[in-house]
């Protein structure tokens, strides 16, 4: 809530209707920030979700998982655990990958396990999502600014960055949950990179693979953009949602007249 007031109150010294936002607080938000939108259609920054959108980690982490669970005598797929096992803390996916295999194991050495493999995975083949350096270029160009955001801490979202050779681009661009107190899909994380970047929450587009970081970007208000994610059981149905399959088919929603609508125009 905190995060909210501030973040209604710095918008509010943003344009001409600040004034009438300013007195009279019954002003739906929301309508008033829609009209902005639609009128202005100017994306001033891009707000990138980290794992499975900018770096190439999530079919990594799957991997890892159906390494150990096989070595512990399961018989998994790629393709079980993509669909089975998706999001939210590794200590619950662990502990609901073992009820469905039906393992006797020790959770905290499985944990260790599947830390040691992701790292050794990590380590050999950790890259940015096809298209990212691309997209990250063309924003530069285009004078958009970017960041980054996640549930981790801010050191595993630098240390992952860093292996893919992404770090450099995001220096001083980099906000965790753990800074904004609130995690995905909470909508106060999206507000608060969105403040700290210095735009209101319509001239920003947030980008993200998985549900809950969607259902974030839709709490919070900002247009939202799905990466097609691993699991097709992931994708949103929100009709206000733009799905692309790769980070480069943003660029023409960044001079989109309309967001989304079947009449759309683009510059």
């Amino acid at each position: 809530m905190a995060i909210s007031y501030a973040y209604q109150l710095l918008s509010s010294f943003h344009s001409v209707n600040s004034i009438i936002l300013y007195i009279h607080p019954a002003v739906k938000i929301k309508h008033w920030m829609k009209e902005v939108f639609m009128t202005e259609k100017k994306i001033k920054c891009i707000i990138f979700d980290c794992e499975g959108t900018l770096v190439d980690s999530e079919r990594l982490c799957c991997e890892a998982l159906v390494n150990v669970l096989n070595q512990l005598g399961a018989h998994l797929t790629f393709a079980q655990v993509s669909n089975h096992f998706e999001g939210g803390k590794i200590a619950d996916i662990l502990f609901q990958a073992l009820e469905h295999t039906n393992i006797n194991a020790d959770l905290d050495l499985l944990e260790n396990l599947y830390r040691d493999k992701v790292n050794e995975l990590f380590l050999q083949y950790l890259s940015p999502m096809d298209g990212a350096i691309e997209l990250l270029e063309y924003l530069r160009q285009q004078g958009i600014e970017y960041c980054v955001t996640s549930n981790a801490p801010k050191e595993k979202i630098s240390s992952i960055l860093q292996r893919s050779g992404l770090l450099p681009l995001f220096e001083g661009r980099i906000f965790s949950a753990f800074d904004a107190n609130s995690w995905k899909p909470e909508p106060d994380l999206i507000r608060y990179c969105a403040m700290n970047m210095g735009f209101l929450l319509q001239e920003c587009i947030y980008v993200d693979d998985s549900a809950k970081g969607v259902e974030a970007g839709i709490n919070a208000e900002v247009p939202t953009v799905q990466l097609a994610p691993l699991n097709p059981q992931g994708f949103s149905q929100a009709p206000n949602v733009v799905v692309i399959d790769t980070l480069l088919e943003l660029k023409p929603w960044l001079n989109a007249h309309c967001w989304p609508s079947n009449e759309c125009v683009y510059d």
